[in-house]
């Protein structure tokens, strides 16, 4: 039987050609990502978006609300690190947290994602849920050695830079013309109080029983600088990021301390185990637990939730409750965070919690100054005096700085401009205790000058 030669005309050649361009051109565009979300969704995301804008369709179910947090969210964060100069500094967690306000002020979000997306985050209280997985997450696969050793040496440089920064900035309010009494009290004390539920309320209770002026009048006094405050350390945390990466012997890259040239953050991150989606739900729902432990203490015994959840967790982990795989769970959980939760939460806080014409009151050419040398004092000591309990100095720096944080919002726009969210747990206590402290000696002092 004579063998048939197979001919393949030029024309099915071009087509196969084409067809195998089109197939990895669709492959690279698919395996473009805009934050985290794959080029082609993130184009019908948009359509879909500004088709129920404009048919009144946006509703409030979840589905809706993550498609709004996630498209903003992460399009301001791509912006934000292509920017020049900017991007060196936290460019994008910079525009995720503040440019989202200013849009809403503008109406330049629609109203009704505006509102679904207040909804959602002031009824769910999600940010609370994200802030406790980060924190049970950094600590379960930490160290513990490094652990212990933290906490106990993170205290010196957060007194030292309080101090320094209340003399700092009233010294340069009252040289400006504010005087050294509101100097301290509606700028200085605002910025350390720990941010507005845990600082600016209290602070605008306690001082309205104490002067006799409004709440909201001293609310409307003390907003401008919490809001400067935070994005003057935002930026300060950025700049300290790039400063280590040109300078590396002053950075652990996110440890707290040279202790050991690995925690067990990077041994989980390698380690194998069976199941490792287990561990990841099992950690979570670790974290959940601690969360409503929290919870339950505050409505109970009025200690603030993210102290005792952190207390539980160190305990936890110093008492040796937590088995390897846990803390492989762990740290995949916290890198879930990182890379897919933490910009969608700075939008949502963007725009549910920083009133833009409250942040533009703050730039104020004394207030701004004010409050720029009360943050850079604060920073610059944390830094000066890492090296007197061995810390790295870039890294007690950023969490000094997270001490003029607005709450764990700010906590997380600080840490994520310096890629440095392992230390959250730092900066919680930086922003629950030390705030806590700081509104509770103003208190006294007003109350005191005030008799």
């Amino acid at each position: 039987m004579a063998e048939q030669t197979m001919t393949v005309s030029p024309g099915e050649t071009d087509r196969s050609q084409t067809s195998s361009t089109l197939g990895r051109l669709w492959r690279a565009f698919m395996d473009t990502d805009v934050g985290i979300i794959p080029a082609p969704a993130y184009v019908v995301l948009i359509a879909l978006l500004v088709t129920f804008s404009a048919t009144g369709h946006v509703g409030g179910e979840i589905a809706m609300v993550v498609g709004i947090m996630a498209a903003f969210a992460f399009t301001l964060g791509e912006i934000g690190h292509r920017l020049p100069v900017i991007r060196h500094i936290g460019g994008g967690a910079v525009l995720v947290t503040f440019v989202p306000s200013y849009l809403a002020y503008k109406g330049w979000i629609p109203a009704p994602a505006v509102k679904v997306v207040g909804d959602f985050f002031k009824s769910s209280n999600v940010l609370s849920l994200f802030i406790a997985v980060v924190i049970v997450g950094s600590i379960l696969s930490m160290d513990r050695t490094i652990l212990i050793k933290g906490f106990a040496k993170i205290f010196v440089p957060l007194a030292a830079g309080s101090v320094v920064a209340a003399l700092v900035g009233t010294a340069a309010g009252s040289a400006l013309g504010l005087g050294a009494f509101d100097s301290f009290f509606f700028i200085v004390v605002p910025i350390m109080g720990g941010g507005v539920g845990e600082g600016a309320i209290p602070l605008s209770i306690g001082y309205a029983g104490i002067t006799g002026v409004s709440q909201g009048e001293v609310l409307a006094r003390v907003l401008p600088a919490i809001l400067v405050g935070n994005l003057t350390a935002i930026i300060l945390a950025g700049s300290l990021s790039y400063l280590g990466k040109r300078r590396p012997s002053l950075t652990g890259e996110g440890r707290l301390q040279p202790v050991g040239d690995a925690d067990l953050t990077e041994q989980a991150n390698t380690l194998k185990t069976d199941g490792n989606m287990q561990n990841f739900a099992a950690a979570g729902m670790v974290a959940v637990t601690l969360y409503l432990c929290g919870v339950l203490a505050f409505h109970l015994l009025h200690f603030p939730a993210p102290v005792v959840m952190l207390f539980m967790a160190v305990v936890l982990k110093l008492c040796h409750g937590v088995t390897p795989r846990i803390q492989s769970g762990s740290y995949a959980a916290y890198k879930f965070c990182l890379t897919a939760v933490a910009y969608p939460m700075l939008f949502a806080f963007g725009v549910v919690l920083t009133p833009w014409d409250k942040l533009v009151a703050g730039f104020a050419p004394a207030n701004l100054i004010t409050i720029v040398a009360t943050v850079s004092a604060m920073v610059l000591t944390g830094f000066l005096t890492a090296r007197w309990v061995n810390l790295y100095p870039i890294e007690s720096a950023i969490v000094a700085g997270t001490h003029s944080g607005m709450g764990g919002a700010g906590d997380i726009a600080i840490l994520s401009a310096s890629n440095r969210m392992r230390l959250m747990p730092f900066a919680q206590i930086a922003t629950r205790i030390g705030g806590g402290i700081t509104v509770t000696i103003a208190l006294l002092a007003m109350a005191y000058l005030n008799r």
